[in-house]
This record gives C-alpha cells, structure tokens and sequence, in this order.
C-alpha cells in the first residue's frame, strides 16, 4: 500500500515532468503483468501445466491499466 507522500510525489511528477506520464504508464504495466504472472504461476503449479508470458500478456485489458493507474493516484 502506498503512502500519501509516495502517491503526492507521483501526481506532482506526472504534472510537472515531461515524460513522467509515460514512467507512470510503463509503473502500472510492470505492476500489472507482475500480478498477473504471480496468478498465472499459481494457477500453473496447482494444474500442473506450463505458464507462457505470451499467454500472461494476453489477458491483461486496458481497461485494468487505467483501472490501477487511477489507484496508484
């Protein structure tokens, strides 16, 4: 869980810092798939099947990108 001085500095630096908004966009990505490759993993070893992160890319949605981009502000 983030603090309310780590999400202030983020708003302030995708305001103010050319570029920021997309470190913020690639921040949520890795996040993002990072979860989603922790799921897949446990989904895999409790199947017994095998886990690509062709197929972890695959299900992320926009829609979830913007979803916790607007929570880690």
């Amino acid at each position: 869980m983030m603090s309310w001085v780590w999400r202030m500095l983020l708003v302030v630096t995708v305001a103010l810092v050319p570029g920021a908004f997309a470190l913020l966009v690639a921040y949520v990505a890795s996040r993002t798939l990072r979860a989603r490759w922790r799921q897949a993993q446990l989904q895999s070893q409790s199947q017994g099947t095998r886990v690509s992160f062709r197929a972890v890319v695959a299900t992320v949605e926009f829609k979830e990108l913007v979803r916790e981009a607007r929570a880690a502000l």
